[in-house]
């Protein structure tokens, strides 16, 4: 598509909604605070097993990792596995979920783009793969109306970001920079003062005044919202076709290697699962919410989940070409060295779950394993 000015704006900003800094840590991304092994309402295994006795699975308890949370509480995933365990574990951050994946705590998870490519180059393309896709969307800037009516009226205030280095802060940082404003991207001053606060905090700051709005994820933006602010804009209207990776599901290669009918189980059961929560939103909805209860004690309001759950696409394609426009924006940026993605996708999987599915085939832009 033709570089204008506005497309290279809408490419720039997405891609880096999705990188953050290599450095410092990815914020957790949903509620809830410690990692645990999900033991409620778990789905038998039955019928014959395959390859491995268990697959050990990782997710955050968070509504961008949909996919996992319904096809858990739903068993659409357990029934693809037949005598074959699934072991569920949730994580509140990337980094940690790398570092089980490494350790082989975990073989399979939902993670977001930004741990997937540190953790593929950090390890020099020897630790993991990008099976699928699982979200795209669910990111928005929300703001108090009584004080902000543009974007421009951004200049002077206070807005959050969930931390330093996290894919909405360097999303927010870019289009600052895409602005013409001057902001630390470390301290956060500037013509906009960066807030770092922790999505579970944020509500409450907004509340007490002590923040004028904030570019975050779901639930939070919806939080806010239902706190009185108002969505200034969605991240999704800036990527050209309103898709950007949010989710992916990665595999050890190890683990990929040694049991490929187990990690084809899963893949369908993605899939099947994804079908579902498209062809029954509301069921699929109050399912996520029912297993979000189950793992962290509480469930979203429908103030709060309902315009969540909108914002957020559920797709089995892992969006490839977008995972690597993040990675070239970020380095332009300064905030990423030259990454080698090659062999960073095997969608050879997938692909063949899709097409006895009768869904077309995905591609890896180029990514994919030799």
């Amino acid at each position: 598509m033709p570089a204008t000015p506005r497309a290279t704006l809408r490419r720039s900003v997405a891609a880096a909604a999705a990188l953050p800094l290599l450095v410092g840590a990815l914020a957790a991304c949903g509620y809830g605070s410690e990692k645990k092994d999900d033991e409620k309402g778990k789905v038998a295994a039955e019928g014959k097993k395959l390859s491995a006795d268990t697959v050990r699975l990782g997710y955050f308890p968070n509504l961008t990792h949909a996919t996992a949370l319904v096809g858990d509480q739903e068993g659409l995933i357990q029934k693809e596995l037949g005598g074959t365990q699934l072991k569920s574990t949730t994580f509140n951050a990337g980094p940690s979920e790398i570092e089980a994946l490494n350790a082989g705590s975990i073989d399979i998870g939902f993670i977001g783009p930004s741990p997937s490519i540190n953790g593929y180059t950090k390890s020099q393309g020897k630790s993991l793969r990008i099976l699928a896709g699982s979200a795209s969307g669910g990111v928005r800037l929300v703001v108090n109306p009584d004080k902000i009516k543009t974007l421009d009226d951004l200049k002077g205030k206070k807005i959050a970001t969930p931390q330093l280095g996290n894919t909405q802060d360097v999303a927010f940082l870019n289009w600052i920079a895409e602005k013409g404003w001057k902001v630390d991207s470390q301290s956060g001053k500037g013509d906009v003062s960066v807030v770092r606060s922790d999505n579970k905090v944020t509500p409450d700051a907004y509340k007490s005044g002590s923040l004028d709005g904030a570019w975050v994820p779901e639930p939070t933006a919806s939080k806010l919202v239902s706190e009185g602010a108002k969505v200034l804009l969605n991240e999704s209207d800036l990527w050209p076709d309103k898709k950007f990776v949010i989710t992916n599901i990665i595999v050890s290669q190890k683990f990929l290697k040694e049991h490929p009918d187990v990690v084809e189980a899963v893949l369908r059961g993605s899939v099947k699962t994804n079908a579902w929560i498209n062809a029954n939103p509301d069921r699929a909805k109050a399912s996520a919410n029912a297993k979000l209860k189950a793992l962290t004690g509480k469930e979203l309001k429908p103030e709060i989940i309902d315009p969540a759950w909108k914002s957020i696409q559920f797709t089995d394609d892992p969006l490839a070409a977008t995972l690597q426009a993040q990675a070239d924006h970020a380095v332009k940026a300064g905030l990423l060295k030259e990454p080698d993605l090659n062999g960073i996708y095997d969608l050879k999987p997938l692909n063949k779950v899709l097409k006895a599915e009768n869904k077309p085939a995905v591609a890896d832009a180029g990514l994919g394993v030799k």
